[in-house]
Parts: C-alpha cells; sequence; structure tokens
C-alpha cells in the first residue's frame, strides 16, 4: 500500500542534502585524497557548514527535556564540533587532510542529530531524506531468527532496489 509522506517538518533551514554530500567527498567509499587548493576549498566549506548547522542542532537540542538522552549526546557533539572549529591546523598537506577528514566525521555526526532531532525521516533503502508530499512505502526487516529489526518508510522509487544490511 502506497502512502504519502507527512511526518516531515515543513521547511528545512539548513541543506543537509548538500552537507552530506560536501563529506562524501573526503569520507565515501571511492574518495581520493584531494590536495592543494582543493583541500583549502574543501575544509573552509566543511567549516562554514558546520558555522551554519551548531546553532541549528543547539536549537533542537534545548527544545527537548533537560533529561532527554538525545539532547545530552547532541549537546556534547556541538562541543567537540566548537573544539575541532578552534583547532591549530596541522602542518603540512597530511596534516590538513586529517584535519578536514576530522571536521567531515563531525559534521556528519551534527547532520545525523540534526535528523534525529527534527523528526527527519530516511529511507531506508537509499539512505535519502523522504520529503512531505512523496509516495513511500512502509519498510519492515524481517530477521530470520527473530522480530523486525528495522521498521521504517521507503520511497516507493526504492520498493524493487535490493540493499545489503
Amino acid at each position: 500500500m502506497s502512502g504519502t509522506l507527512t511526518a516531515t517538518p515543513a521547511t528545512a533551514p539548513v541543506d543537509i542534502d548538500t552537507m552530506r554530500h560536501s563529506i562524501s567527498r573526503l569520507l565515501g567509499p571511492d574518495t581520493q585524497p584531494t590536495g592543494g587548493e582543493g583541500l583549502a576549498m574543501l575544509q573552509g566549506l566543511l567549516r562554514g557548514h558546520m558555522q551554519l548547522l551548531i546553532p541549528e542542532v543547539e536549537q533542537a537540542a534545548l527544545e527537548r527535556d533537560a533529561n532527554d538522552v538525545p539532547r545530552y549526546v547532541a549537546l556534547a557533539c556541538i562541543g567537540e564540533a566548537r573544539t575541532k572549529l578552534c583547532a591549530a591546523p596541522r602542518a603540512g598537506e597530511h596534516g590538513t587532510l586529517a584535519d578536514t577528514r576530522r571536521l567531515a566525521r563531525r559534521l556528519a555526526a551534527l547532520c545525523d542529530h540534526y535528523e534525529a532531532l527534527t523528526g527527519v525521516m530516511m529511507c531506508l533503502t537509499c539512505d535519502q531524506p523522504l520529503r512531505q508530499g512523496e509516495d513511500t512505502l512502509p519498510y519492515d526487516h524481517i530477521s530470520p531468527s527473530g522480530p523486525i529489526v528495522r521498521v521504517g518508510r521507503i520511497h516507493a522509487s526504492c520498493a524493487h532496489t535490493y540493499r545489503h544490511h
């Protein structure tokens, strides 16, 4: 049975898709180390993404109850992200690459916290956001030895896509 997604926020103040694309340029499975000016530009881009996302994650976390575990974890991540942004750069191209990868990993964690705190739903097949108005289907992955292990929704267009878990 097909359905239309209605559980996502009406507006998104940040572009998580673009941020994740920037992250994939450094941390994706088929990435090649970038050097020189391209690496410096990518590092600046990641820093800019983090500076935009940190206040959004912080606002979403602070709207939660003070005893909420996701709030606590997100605020700890924000502290680490701010530390990474203020850290002195390492010398040399290898140091710059290591610093940039650290920024990318921290940005990925911030994206995850943002999605979790704001209720963004992801397609369990393609890992892309499920947007309001898109046709979706329920998805239940049943373990041969027990109960359902992943429950969620997928894009209707992803229904015939096979994914290794």
